[in-house]
This record gives structure tokens, sequence and C-alpha cells, in this order.
């Protein structure tokens, strides 16, 4: 039984690792690359901002932040298209199901989701257009806590999660 349990977690371990690798390397293909805005924040970041926050503040805000794992963010100005069709090719996107497509105002949006049970591990967010934009929130997420959290950020690219909120 040892043995199975042992098996069974390395199994996990590995497809997990594997999975992420993709994107891990394609944001470190880029990330040192000074034409695109890159913004990585790190588990014990998203930890630190929610011991800070008081409970009555934002509970929505802390109840998104401390269930965080991570998030990478790679934007650039894109107009021939390069970067999201490179990104289309070397992101497996058949291991995550698809959740929105949009258009809006020649962007083209995806939404991508990778799930565990009834648990979303990881949001992806590709956009296509003028500027490509590639983002990653990994973690357990709540979609909608998520699109309210996207509407109080400041940084580049996060304007796209507000169209969680809307319908097609």
């Amino acid at each position: 039984m040892k043995q199975f349990l042992i098996l069974f977690l390395s199994f996990v371990l590995t497809s997990t690792a594997f999975s992420q690798g993709a994107i891990e390397k394609y944001f470190s293909e880029y990330e040192d690359d000074e034409k695109f805005s890159v913004v990585y924040v790190s588990p014990k970041m998203f930890k630190m901002v929610a011991k800070v926050l008081s409970e009555q503040e934002n509970q929505d805000l802390k109840d998104v932040v401390e269930n965080l794992d991570g998030l990478r963010i790679l934007k650039v100005d894109d107009a021939e298209g390069k970067f999201y069709k490179e990104a289309k090719g070397k992101i497996n996107t058949k291991e995550y199901e698809l959740l929105m497509t949009a258009r809006d105002e020649g962007q083209k949006i995806e939404f991508l989701t990778k799930e565990s049970g009834d648990i979303i591990q990881e949001l992806l967010l590709m956009v296509g257009g003028d500027e490509f934009v590639l983002m990653s929130f990994m973690g357990d997420i709540d979609l909608e806590k998520i699109a309210r959290l996207a509407k109080s950020l400041n940084i580049d690219g996060v304007e796209h999660l507000g169209k969680l909120d809307k319908k097609e």
C-alpha cells in the first residue's frame, strides 16, 4: 500500500510539474526581454497581503489573496500577432478547459482553466490583437472574487479579467 501511495504521489507531482512546465518555460523565455512588461507575484507576497488586510476591510480580497499561489503576467505590443500565435503553439491549451472567449476592440480574449475536481487550480488569460497578454493565476481560485479583485488592481493587462463578470 505504501508503494502505491508513493507511486501515486510521484505521478501527481510529476504531472503537475510537467503541465506547469510549458507555461513556466514560456514566461522564462521572455522575462528578461526589455520589450515585455513582466509581473510576478510570489505565494509569499499573497500570504503577506492577506495578513495585512483586516477582516472587515475587504473579505473578498482577503479570501482571493489567501488562496493564490502565484501570478505571472507578460505583456507586449504585438500588432502582427506573432507572440499570440507563438504562445498558442507552445502552450498545450488542451490541458485546459475553455471558460470563455470574447472579442473586444480588435482583441481576442480567451479564459482557460485547469481544474482538479471542483476546484480551479489555474486561470489562464490569453489576449491577442494590438497587444499580447499572457496571465496565469495559480492556486484555489474563485472566479467571481478574481473578477472583483481585477477591478481593484492597477496592473497592465489585469483589466481583461473584468470581462469574467460579463455574460457573452
